[in-house]
């Protein structure tokens, strides 16, 4: 009996949000609308979405001792995850600079502030929250020894979540245990490198494939995304929205698919769902204060 759905860890930031008409260029300032503040960071993000869904959540990560510290923790506590893996102390919370135009587009700078100091002695130190987790999940803004770290704490039968943002080349034992890993499209073009196999996504799914992780799921905004197993690739729609705000997105499906997967749901099955999640979570603004209810998904 596992006492939690879903593991994550990864990142807490406070995400400082700005809208603009249009994204600056190079050496160009332009004016945005007043600032928001809300609770972040891929790992938050991920812990957040799940438990809105029902999931019993986990999030180890590590915050500062400050104002922004204090707001994570407290979405995270609101939205029902179990906060008792998050640390406190060490550096400032991460901050996440965003600005989002009018079509719901968004480019992001990260200060990784005490996410860069979740260490895998952070790790090891956690070993009952991963015996006690049916899947864990992690990303890429904590140190990557710290996810491979993660990768050898990982209990027997505990099924491992990996999206690689943002992409950095990643060691044979980490890809090895993804199952699944998921991309987007620039990710998955980053993981490859000079290595790219053609230009069709369901190519990059095989040649992610073929690297060593167990199944890969390439999402493709619009278009929906592929899943790539040894039996081949199948499509999965997308659900047609109008977007408001695409922030925090992937990890609305991320951790959708994680807890479904879970739950027993097939790769393909865990995909569609977790589409739906995603495209429910771009029609408000923010990030997790748009992930929706397992109620709000049903009636999409």
């Amino acid at each position: 009996m596992y006492d939690y759905d879903l593991l994550v860890i990864g990142s807490a930031n406070a995400d400082l949000v700005i809208g603009v008409d249009r994204r600056p260029g190079p050496g160009e300032t332009v004016l945005g609308s007043d600032l928001a503040v809300h609770p972040g960071g891929k790992g938050a993000n991920q812990a957040v979405a799940a438990a809105r869904l029902g999931a019993r959540a986990a999030l180890l990560a590590r915050v500062g001792d400050d104002a922004h510290g204090r707001l994570l923790l407290d979405a995270q506590r609101a939205a029902g995850v179990d906060t008792v893996g998050v640390l406190v102390g060490g550096a400032p919370t991460g901050v996440a600079l965003i600005t989002v135009d009018p079509d719901g587009d968004n480019s992001i700078v990260v200060s990784p502030g005490a996410n860069g100091r979740l260490t895998p002695g952070d790790i090891r130190a956690a070993g009952s929250l991963f015996h006690a987790s049916r899947v864990v999940s992690a990303q890429l803004e904590i140190p990557l020894e710290t996810v491979v770290e993660a990768v050898r704490s990982l209990a027997p039968g505990t099924r491992f979540v990996l999206n690689p943002s943002p992409p950095r080349p990643l060691p044979p034992e980490v890809l090895a245990a993804c199952d699944p890993l998921i991309v987007n499209e620039h990710e998955a073009k980053a993981v490859l490198g000079d290595a790219q196999a053609g230009d069709r996504p369901a190519d990059w799914a095989r040649a992610l494939l073929a690297r060593g992780p167990r199944s890969v799921v390439v999402t493709l905004g619009a278009q929906g995304a592929l899943v790539a197993t040894a039996r081949g690739v199948d499509q999965v729609p997308a659900v047609r929205v109008d977007a408001v705000d695409t922030t925090g997105a992937g990890d609305a499906f991320t951790a959708a698919l994680a807890w479904r997967l879970g739950q027993g749901d097939a790769l393909v099955d865990a995909a569609a769902y977790a589409s739906r999640v995603g495209a429910v979570a771009v029609t408000k603004a923010g990030a997790q204060e748009a992930y929706p209810t397992r109620e709000e998904v049903a009636a999409l």
